[in-house]
């Protein structure tokens, strides 16, 4: 993700240096013609923008290594596209301004592809100045960016997003079970659902492009996805808000031996629900 941002913007024109703990992403970078440099070589710049798979890579890179914190200029700008924990992201945040820094939380939908066409969705948290000051920056790496309030709440809306999309994935593929188990087609029962109310972005582009293709190739996985809907339970209890429900897709994506492992992508998730409506048609 983060290294098709990189060549996104700078095909857009903006001079970009990445950078990646893994030494192999930062050759793969490198030829195709972005300045690179270890973590601890950062140049001092307007905008560090980052993309991580977890908050606690979010803290280590802005408070300890290489420590935004200190190493970024008065005024510039932090922004996490991560999708991270909202709790860790406030708190951040307000680090951030002590250090006469500028916070913006920017998690984006799209995966890889978006990010090297520039057609990603981002969810911003965070003050209107900061947004107007690195619009050209989102603008070039977005289809839409949708502003939802201050620090943090972009990843608060995020972890909702995400939510849906798994509940999605599992609703759609029991959908898809029943219409197989009683003889309609799965790609006859999705045109279906597709022209009615009870369509997605699942149903719409997860299940042609990567579940009944069996390509499996979003770039986004299953641990992903498990930590974010972690993430989005401990948030409801930290609310103080029972989210049944939430709790029951929390559980499904955990469950048992049939489930993908965290390595595989996030779509196999619906797999083993296919897979016994087909095997118990096979054996009636």
């Amino acid at each position: 993700m983060g290294g098709n941002m990189a060549l996104t913007l700078k095909a857009a024109g903006f001079d970009v240096t990445g950078s990646d703990v893994f030494e192999q992403a930062r050759i793969r970078l490198a030829a195709q013609g972005v300045a690179v440099v270890a973590p601890d070589e950062l140049p001092q710049s307007d905008v560090y923008l980052l993309s991580l798979p977890t908050s606690a890579h979010v803290r280590e890179v802005i408070e300890q290594s290489p420590g935004l914190l200190n190493l970024a200029p008065k005024g510039s700008v932090i922004v996490d596209t991560s999708t991270s924990d909202p709790v860790v992201s406030r708190e951040l945040a307000k680090k951030v301004a002590a250090a006469g820094l500028l916070w913006l939380d920017a998690p984006v939908s799209g995966g890889p592809k978006g990010a090297a066409n520039g057609t990603l969705g981002m969810l911003l948290g965070g003050e209107d100045t900061t947004i107007e000051r690195v619009a050209p920056m989102l603008e070039a790496m977005s289809a839409k960016c949708t502003h939802v309030g201050g620090p943090g709440s972009g990843h608060v809306v995020k972890l909702a997003n995400n939510y849906l999309c798994a509940a999605h994935l599992l609703t759609t593929a029991e959908a898809v079970a029943i219409a197989a188990k009683a003889g309609v087609a799965p790609e006859a029962c999705l045109a279906g659902i597709n022209s009615g109310s009870g369509r997605s972005a699942v149903s719409e582009v997860n299940f042609p492009e990567w579940v009944l293709s069996e390509r499996f190739d979003s770039g986004f996985t299953t641990g992903l996805m498990r930590k974010d809907l972690r993430l989005a339970r401990d948030a409801a209890q930290q609310l103080g808000i029972p989210l049944s429900l939430l709790q029951a897709v929390v559980d499904a994506w955990h469950a048992d031996a049939e489930q993908p492992g965290d390595s595989d992508d996030f779509n196999h998730i619906a797999t083993p629900i296919l897979a016994r409506a087909i095997q118990g048609e096979a054996s009636v």
